[in-house]
């Protein structure tokens, strides 16, 4: 296990020694060959009705390492931090944070985009594109043997449910939820997205809310380098969970804003053109220097969804008219 999958191996290191108020639970076992793995969820908190969520996933496409690093690297600063800064200790009185850093440790073992059934977990949830998605890279079902491969029609696969099953027990309930999918392997500049993936056309209704999150980031660290939008901008597709999970939180009248954070590698790859050979070359970076830039330059954005998650009712009432406007020229005018 250590060999295939040194990220199991780290995170259940960090578990054993994590201090109070952090704690896991394994949601299911995934079999990949002869091997089985646990889905891991962390809590940081006691869950309460009242308080709002901020929940961060990593590692739904094994090709992408990276993006369960940087949450494992936020954890271990996590944990570091609770054990001597009793401020922030009591920042959990009042948010609820929870962390999926490794979704599909089949896929991740065997250095597949996929999991070991061979299906793209984020192409793999029931609603179609509605406007034509980009040929198969949008999703697929002639053949398994072809990537972005949606599986059964009629069924999630187990990862997919076990995020779905979460999702909906753990954040519909909350007054307020903040999501953040760590990904690479697109462009590069760090990209934040949200939905729709299955519409260039259909805003998601929660638009303004969307727009004074990127106001507040935007004005809290005016340096940073992220860019901010529908990830419709640049492609649709078929069956993307989040898509799935938003529309759903509509129907629970729950107030979820997902992101996607797509992690820059094409940067990566320019500096250092020869990690094309390695397997994972197009969706990590290769140069240990380079891996430690990655794993600290996103730990001021997790800080900012966290607070910003706690700060929730402040300023979720300073939303109006002129965000819903200025979201619709930013976004959709052109």
């Amino acid at each position: 296990m250590q060999d295939s999958l040194p990220e199991l191996h780290q995170l259940e290191l960090l578990l054993r020694h994590a201090p109070a108020p952090v704690s896991a639970q394994v949601l299911a076992m995934v079999s990949a060959a002869d091997q089985q793995y646990p889905l891991y969820a962390i809590s940081v908190g006691n869950a309460a009705p009242g308080k709002p969520v901020l929940l961060l996933t990593g590692g739904i496409h094994g090709l992408e390492r990276i993006g369960t690093q940087v949450l494992l690297a936020y954890l271990e600063s996590l944990c570091s931090r609770l054990r001597w800064d009793q401020q922030f200790a009591a920042l959990f009185d009042r948010v609820q944070l929870y962390i999926l850093p490794l979704l599909n440790p089949g896929g991740m073992a065997r250095g597949w985009r996929s999991n070991a059934r061979h299906v793209d977990l984020m192409r793999n949830a029931p609603q179609d594109c509605v406007e034509g998605a980009a040929f198969l890279v949008g999703g697929q079902r002639y053949s398994k043997f072809i990537p972005w491969f949606r599986g059964a029609a009629d069924q999630l696969e187990t990862e997919s449910r076990v995020l779905c099953d979460f999702v909906q027990q753990r954040l519909f309930s909350a007054p307020f939820s903040l999501v953040l999918d760590c990904h690479s392997g697109f462009g590069q500049t760090d990209r934040l997205w949200f939905p729709y993936a299955k519409s260039s056309t259909q805003p998601i209704a929660h638009l303004a809310q969307m727009h004074r999150l990127r106001e507040l980031l935007f004005q809290t660290y005016p340096h940073q380098n992220y860019i901010f939008e529908p990830q419709c901008r640049h492609y649709l597709c078929h069956g993307d969970l989040w898509d799935h999970l938003f529309d759903q939180s509509l129907q629970h009248n729950h107030l979820m804003l997902p992101l996607t954070l797509e992690m820059g590698s094409w940067n990566w790859v320019r500096k250092n053109p020869f990690q094309l050979f390695k397997s994972h070359g197009l969706f990590h970076p290769v140069k240990p220097h380079r891996v430690k830039r990655v794993l600290r330059s996103h730990l001021i954005l997790f800080e900012f969804l966290l607070q910003a998650t706690a700060a929730s009712a402040h300023w979720l009432p300073t939303v109006d008219s002129r965000n819903a406007v200025e979201a619709n020229d930013l976004w959709y005018s052109q």
